[in-house]
């Protein structure tokens, strides 16, 4: 019985190098920043190679301008207009190889549009909402493994190495000029994104409080809260600062994700969530202080920045799931009230002073 690997080359070996390759993942922001390595390692490892990205139309404001790939916008509110539109940038192309890196029903049926000789999906542990029909390839299976990871071994079916963990987003002189204007010269930076794009996996107001006076009183720390313009996360960040003794720096909706990107590429620290941001920050260098109780920061964690993260994690699994990390199935959530407040402000601010310590120059 031949092995998987050896599978992959005997493909390899009967399958031209493909040129030409569609590459679908709409969302979220957090996961298309893993898809950047990808599309780094295809034009490392095949020259020449012609990309073409089917995006979610928020996540093209991050990254639609990467060197290299034509990108197709797809609006998922538009409904059936936007499978109208997609189908009319696509008519009468045909792709070499597909990487349908998305299992969503929206991205499976928006699949079927692509015409293309291989169709690589994830392996059958992974798929849902009949993924495993709209292609003809499969990744590696993994129990347990980073989204970045599994997005990177998309490359495999190929018969090329997986990407390695590499990031490269386009940032504008404006875009950094902007975040010069909010970032402290003359202390550390530390930046609060505090909302997720589910409420369950959010952290207390009163601890995003708590957390940004110690960091101020503690370490003279230049805290800035940002989010997006959603009336929730305006609200969130507005009920932060006033539970604050100290004064912060509120910029909530203020900036596009590109100025969002630049802030965070040149902070000194983010505190978030399981979010956008966090991946962002982390794919930009930045070191990322995690919050994680709802979610497995092993599985969608900042890359990273995982052992800057607070993981309860396990204790969430036992007391609301009463089931152990070794038993649950790799990505289940606990998106429960309640399970994020097992992260507790002691639990951040020794992981914030355990970072301010690892970072301070020893003494001469």
């Amino acid at each position: 019985m031949m092995t998987h690997r050896a599978l992959l080359r005997l493909d390899s070996a009967m399958s031209p190098t493909p040129q030409s390759i569609c590459l679908l993942r709409l969302s979220a922001l957090g996961d298309v920043t893993h898809v950047v390595p990808v599309v780094l390692s295809l034009q490392q490892q095949l020259p020449g190679v012609r990309l073409t990205w089917i995006i979610g139309k928020l996540e093209a404001r991050l990254l639609g301008d990467l060197p290299g790939v034509e990108f197709i916008v797809f609006d998922k509110r538009a409904g059936w207009r936007g499978y109208r539109e997609l189908w009319r940038s696509l008519r009468g192309r045909r792709f070499d190889a597909l990487l349908h890196m998305q299992v969503a029903a929206r991205a499976n049926l928006a699949s079927l549009l692509v015409k293309a000789r291989l169709r690589v999906g994830y392996d059958r542990a992974r798929s849902k909402d009949g993924h495993g029909l709209c292609i003809n390839r499969r990744i590696p299976p993994a129990r347990s493994q980073h989204v970045r990871d599994c997005l990177a071994s998309f490359l495999q079916p190929l018969g090329l190495q997986p990407a390695a963990p590499r990031w490269e987003i386009p940032l504008s002189e404006q875009d950094r000029a902007f975040a010069r204007q909010h970032l402290a010269q003359d202390r550390r930076n530390l930046v609060i994104s505090p909302c997720s794009s589910h409420p369950l996996r959010n952290w207390p107001v009163a601890h995003y409080a708590a957390l940004a006076d110690h960091a101020m009183d503690t370490h003279g720390m230049h805290v800035i809260l940002v989010g997006s313009p959603a009336p929730f996360e305006r609200e969130t960040c507005a009920a932060i600062t006033a539970a604050m003794r100290n004064t912060a720096h509120n910029i909530c909706g203020q900036d596009t994700l590109k100025q969002l990107t630049a802030l965070l590429a040149e902070a000194d620290l983010l505190v978030a969530p399981d979010t956008g941001p966090a991946h962002i920050a982390s794919s930009m260098g930045t070191d990322v202080l995690g919050l994680f109780a709802a979610s497995n920061p092993l599985r969608s964690g900042p890359y990273n920045s995982l052992h800057w993260c607070v993981n309860r994690y396990p204790q969430a699994l036992r007391q609301f799931r009463s089931s152990d990390v070794d038993e649950a199935r790799w990505g289940s959530k606990v998106e429960v009230a309640g399970a994020m407040e097992l992260v507790t402000v002691a639990d951040a601010t020794a992981k914030l002073d355990q970072w301010v310590q690892a970072h301070s120059a020893p003494a001469v």
